[in-house]
Formats: structure tokens, C-alpha cells, sequence
């Protein structure tokens, strides 16, 4: 299949942020602070080409074959998760003057997959798997012995997927106000 994985660059904002943004759905708006559509991507490209934030281009992964991304990956520590989410705090309330606070969606003993989204021309590929697999060696090397994610609860085909590579259903969580399934693979 000759798929590579590499670290994201500032450039792949505009290819990879749409992939995001349709894995994410509305929690982008919590993230940005704003609710039109081409509000919320202009701004989540924007945190995406930072370096201090759970989106930034740092904390994302790409799959890519020749010159096409075929697929992206957030990922990060469950401990690096508060002072990225600390600094989006920082940002967002400076942006609207409100009180802001974001649930944590990790552990601070987990390596968390935030996003995995694949292009819909490349699904049913195994690009996902490979993402994951890929995340399960970045959190061997840092020293995790876990893996988690979230899903929510009607996306039944990516919960299958999850459970197929050996993810668990550890227990209920909530984001926003949206149930999920905090599932966890033991490395």
C-alpha cells in the first residue's frame, strides 16, 4: 500500500483541518468559540498552524501515499492535555471575555487519540488501523502502557473498528454534553 505516516506540517492545515473538523463536529465550535461553519474551520486552521494547543500541526499525525493525505491523527498525552487545554483556555478567553472550560476528554496515565479521521475517497483501505497502530508505537516510546479514545455512541462502525485492533469500552464519558465511550487499549 506503500502508506507513509509523518508529523504534520503547518502547510496541511487546509487539507487536513476539514478531516477534523468532520470527526470533531460540533465540539469545534466549543473549540474556536465560534458557530458558522467557515467561522470554525478559519479559526481551528488557525490553532492547527500554533504550537500550543491540542490542534496544533504538533500533536497531529498524516498519512499520506505520493502527494495525497489520505488520512489525519491528534494525539497527545493524557498529562500534556492540561497544559494544551490550559493554553486554548488562555486563547478563548481572550477572544470573548467569557469563563471558559474545557472537560478533559483523557487520563493523565493514557496516550489519547483526540481525532482519527481518513479521507472518504481512501476509506475501507485499513488507513485507520494504520493510524492506530502508529499511535500505539508513539505511546510504547513515551513510555505508556495505554491508549484511549473517545467515540460517540451512535458512530457504530468506527466503535467496531476500535474494538477490532483491541479497544475496550472502559467506562461512560462526557464531552460537552455528548455521551461517549471512553474505549482504552492496554499496550
Amino acid at each position: 500500500m506503500n502508506i507513509h505516516i509523518r508529523k504534520a506540517r503547518p502547510s496541511d492545515a487546509e487539507i487536513a483541518v476539514p478531516l477534523i473538523l468532520e470527526a470533531i463536529g460540533d465540539i469545534a465550535e466549543q473549540m474556536t468559540g465560534e458557530k458558522e461553519p467557515a467561522a470554525v474551520q478559519k479559526e481551528l486552521i488557525q490553532l492547527f498552524k500554533r504550537e500550543d494547543n491540542r490542534h496544533s500541526y504538533l500533536t497531529t499525525c498524516i498519512a499520506q501515499r505520493d502527494d495525497k493525505i489520505m488520512g489525519v491523527m491528534v494525539l497527545y498525552s493524557g498529562a500534556d492535555a492540561v497544559r494544551l487545554d490550559a493554553n486554548l483556555v488562555t486563547w478563548l478567553r481572550e477572544k470573548s471575555g467569557d469563563s471558559i472550560i474545557i472537560p478533559p476528554e483523557a487520563r493523565k496515565d493514557e496516550y489519547y487519540v483526540d481525532t482519527v479521521s481518513v479521507n472518504p475517497d481512501f476509506r475501507g483501505q485499513g488507513i485507520g488501523s494504520l493510524l492506530l497502530a502508529h499511535a500505539e508505537h508513539l505511546a510504547r516510546d513515551t513510555g505508556f502502557s495505554k491508549v484511549a479514545l473517545n467515540v460517540e455512541l451512535e458512530k457504530e462502525a468506527a466503535i467496531r473498528l476500535y474494538k477490532r485492533v483491541g479497544y475496550h469500552v472502559a467506562e461512560p464519558w462526557e464531552i460537552y454534553g455528548g455521551a461517549f465511550h471512553h474505549m482504552v487499549k492496554v499496550l
